[in-house]
């Protein structure tokens, strides 16, 4: 075997997926057909859920650190004019981050590359073949072994179309550019900054656009009109050029085009996520609109349920239905994306019907009631996530820290916050158990973390170690090192 794991994709999910393997101690490459990283925004948007994720394995101040300037505010539904407020919601995030997609491949690349995972770009996957004990997959000309593919290639996925797996769903209906530009001038139209998208939001002469600042002179720019809708192949500067004049007039000067495609608002999504040794993350299993900026999210979170199961498989003390909770939580996740950006691609369109229009303002009165809004609020962010626990501030033995600081090894955690539940024989060696003094967040006595950082178990939900050998395998015969006093 040249690893326990080859990942087809340096994407987010892929690159996510890597650092969690990693951590896990699993040996991980990651191939990728790109030389180098592409610099554009494209899935530019890490809502709170993704943030606390990031936090708990200690990545988000880097991503932080590289965002880009945006108005407080919070995400938005179809791009009605009422912002979502996340703060109602238990949350260290109650703001969408803005940042570019390269950028947050940068710090999953060099956090996977410092756990110990491999990346070999220039390496485009032309065959794949799996067998009872592993996969062959044929990357130019030669070849590598391991004992699971994760296919992280995109909605395009090379992997899913050698296997000639079905991708049910629906055509797209419209076709847009997405275009990555420095501007030589502006307007009094383009946006200063970042903010709520509809104040990014611009019709006029039979277009649509959104202009999205990131930076200095460099600006996101995604456009449709009559002539992008048959349109094909690359996208011409002068395309650019037209739209950019039609939508904010003649002031705006383009000064460079740094990437530019096209794309559809097709919704398709694989059936079974899991193909034998081989199995699907991120837009390889899943397409939608991009609409609420939730693409890059629901494969950094499909990646980080995924990583911690699959290393448990390979190590040997995963229970035998584990991997399949993969399937069972994250198909339903994406499924309830695809609707709600369906149902918004009706309210978004750029040229509504009357009853489209009613419709819209029917829905903006409603966004305006707290409790319609709470509900948007927690779907759009992931905040309503079951069993999602908040990371709340804890004080223990050897002082102050927070729950997702607890998380950063990507093991299970047992948090008694009494001093009355003990970590059972048999399991130390894959479970942490910290005693803690929390803050009001928490009111469980006591509660069972899964290294994706949901609540397993509390007291009332049956016997503690029928819940650690459901999520963490059977108790071995060493007790290793109970950290009951570890920070």
């Amino acid at each position: 075997m040249d690893a326990d794991v080859i990942i087809a994709g340096a994407g987010p999910t892929g690159l996510a997926l890597a650092c969690e393997l990693a951590l896990a101690g699993a040996s991980t490459v990651v191939i990728e057909p790109l030389t180098e990283r592409i610099e554009q925004t494209k899935g530019g948007t890490i809502q709170p859920r993704t943030a606390e994720l990031l936090e708990l394995r200690g990545l988000f101040d880097a991503m932080r650190a590289r965002a880009h300037e945006r108005e407080p505010v919070g995400g938005h539904f179809a791009t009605l004019p009422v912002p979502l407020d996340y703060s109602v919601w238990p949350t260290r995030h109650p703001f969408p981050l803005s940042i570019r997609q390269d950028l947050v491949e940068e710090v999953l690349e060099q956090a996977a590359l410092t756990r110990g995972a491999e990346l070999r770009r220039g390496h485009p996957v032309t065959a794949v073949e799996q067998d009872a004990d592993g996969v062959t997959v044929t990357v130019a000309d030669r070849t590598l072994r391991a004992r699971y593919l994760v296919a992280c290639d995109g909605g395009h996925s090379t992997v899913r179309k050698l296997l000639r797996l079905p991708f049910p769903g629906r055509p797209g209906t419209y076709q847009a550019v997405l275009a990555e530009i420095r501007l030589a001038s502006v307007s009094p139209l383009v946006p200063e900054r970042s903010g709520h998208i509809s104040d990014l939001t611009r019709t006029a002469n039979g277009y649509w656009s959104m202009f999205v600042p990131v930076g200095g002179d460099r600006y996101r720019f995604t456009f449709a009109g009559e002539t992008q809708a048959t349109a094909s192949g690359p996208v011409p500067e002068s395309e650019i050029v037209e739209a950019l004049t039609a939508v904010y007039g003649e002031d705006v000067r383009l000064a460079q085009v740094l990437t530019a495609s096209r794309w559809s608002d097709a919704t398709r999504q694989l059936e079974q996520y899991r193909h034998g040794r081989v199995l699907f993350a991120g837009d390889a299993a899943h397409i939608h609109p991009p609409l609420g900026g939730q693409g890059l999210n629901l494969g950094v979170q499909d990646a980080v349920n995924l990583g911690w199961k699959l290393a448990a498989t390979l190590h040997g003390w995963a229970p035998d239905n584990l991997l399949d909770t993969y399937q069972q939580e994250r198909h339903p996740a994406a499924a309830r994306v695809l609707h709600h950006t369906s149902a918004q691609r009706v309210l978004a369109t750029p040229h509504p019907s009357e009853d489209v229009a009613a419709l819209r303002d029917i829905f903006i009165d409603l966004l305006r009631l707290p409790d319609a809004n709470r509900h948007l609020a927690g779907m759009m962010s992931g905040l309503d996530t079951a069993d999602r626990v908040p990371d709340a501030d804890l004080v223990t033995d050897h002082g102050t820290t927070r729950l997702s600081a607890l998380l950063r090894t990507g093991r299970g955690l047992l948090l008694d916050l009494t001093g009355d539940h003990p970590l059972p024989p048999g399991w130390a060696d894959r479970v942490d158990r910290v005693r803690a003094k929390p803050d009001n967040q928490l009111t469980d006595p006591a509660l069972l973390i899964r290294p994706d950082g949901y609540r397993c178990w509390s007291p009332g939900g049956g016997p503690l170690d029928a819940a650690l050998a459901r999520w963490f395998g059977a108790a071995n015969d060493q007790n290793g090192q109970d950290l009951s006093n570890a920070v």
